[in-house]
């Protein structure tokens, strides 16, 4: 597929060039050009954009040169194109976004959710698209990519969808973290009717996610060649802690899967799922949710981790706002600090020692308007 820029990236490049000169001015210089723009704003009577803030960016300054870094691209449901373009626009803007990175990021994480009903033509269209990323991709299954053929398609184009690998000192794991007890069988159910049952999350039908015995079991043989010093990078789709069972929010056995994790000195979960932002710390297993390209989903009404800052409400009128792409930079403990690169809103980021600390030390500026 030819690659095309997007009309939305083509909007931003000026944007994104202003922060990064402003990222580049000492401190006396931006304080002098944040009170000018604060002059020019008090005399002009106009508003600022709901998530502007000046202070956010001048704590963006860069810190230690990372170990290495790499990009993520998460949960963008799409459908054959005819049925909706709106979709396919936002994963071509986050294939832009990191294809604009430089340095270019080590690899790129794809996220899970690449199709919205686990089509043959949904799962080619996304992978079509993802040949135009420039650095290499790392593939992570969903359930919306699994449950209509039960991966039969997924593992065509993408291979298994449990597999390990080590980078630069650190071992990474992708889990597959969406099965199901069969639920379809005894109720006589089409392909298609199973993969609408686990697309819905909220009904009273299907089980909960899980590893299961058999993921289990490969972890642990997995993790027994690896040195318990060594830094571990888990990807997994659905949040490997209990976050809130009705909306799925949730893997069965996650208490199982932190045990097999815990006698390691440097662990970080990073999951996709749920649309939004989420911080956890469990023990040494810090916890990172990414963004969709797709829909933003609400904060469950019970269940939050604590050290999530909270993202306030989307406007519902933008395609965009509340999604976005980002940004991992492993430190020299193996350890990640995330940048969300929320679109059309300033990025945040979550340090890795604002988990450790138990949110004492770096903690992101808190949104000044409602959460949803």
């Amino acid at each position: 597929m030819k690659h095309i820029k997007s009309i939305e990236t083509k909007h931003h490049e000026e944007r994104d060039a202003f922060f990064e000169g402003l990222r580049r001015l000492d401190r006396r210089g931006f304080m002098k050009l944040a009170g000018l723009s604060a002059g020019i704003v008090a005399a002009k009577s106009l508003i600022t954009p709901h998530s502007f803030q000046l202070v956010s960016v001048a704590d963006a300054a860069p810190s230690a040169r990372p170990r290495f870094t790499f990009a993520y691209i998460s949960d963008t449901h799409l459908y054959k194109k005819e049925l909706n373009d709106r979709f396919v626009r936002s994963i071509l803007r986050a294939v832009d976004d990191v294809n604009r990175l430089d340095p270019q990021p080590d690899f790129v994480l794809f996220g899970g959710d690449l199709a919205q009903l686990g089509k043959k033509e949904e799962l080619d269209l996304g992978r079509e698209i993802l040949k135009a990323v420039k650095a290499p991709v790392r593939m992570m299954v969903g359930e919306h990519d699994w449950f209509l053929d039960m991966g039969e398609h997924w593992r065509t184009n993408f291979g298994e969808p449990q597999y390990s690998f080590d980078h630069k000192g650190v071992h990474f794991v992708t889990l597959m973290s969406v099965n199901e007890k069969d639920f379809w069988t005894e109720r006589g159910m089409t392909p298609e009717e199973r993969m609408q049952t686990v697309a819905g999350l909220d009904n009273g039908v299907q089980s909960r996610f899980e590893v299961g015995a058999a993921g289990r079991e490969w972890l642990k043989q997995d993790l027994a060649k690896v040195d318990k010093k060594t830094p571990l990078i888990i990807f997994s789709h659905s949040p490997l802690y209990k976050y809130y069972r009705p909306w799925n929010f949730w893997t069965e056995d996650a208490d199982e899967i932190q045990a097999l994790l815990k006698p390691f000195e440097n662990v970080t979960v990073i999951h996709g799922h749920t649309h939004q932002m989420l911080s956890n710390q469990i023990g040494n297993i810090q916890f990172h949710g990414m963004l969709s390209t797709a829909w933003p989903w609400p904060y469950a009404p019970e269940g939050l981790p604590s050290l999530t800052v909270q993202m306030n409400r989307a406007d519902p009128f933008s395609n965009f706002d509340g999604c976005g792409d980002g940004r991992f930079d492993v430190t020299a403990e193996g350890l990640a600090d995330k940048l969300y690169n929320l679109w059309d809103r300033d990025p945040v980021t979550v340090r890795s020692s604002y988990l450790a600390s138990k949110g004492k030390k770096d903690r992101p500026a808190a949104t000044k308007l409602p959460s949803y």
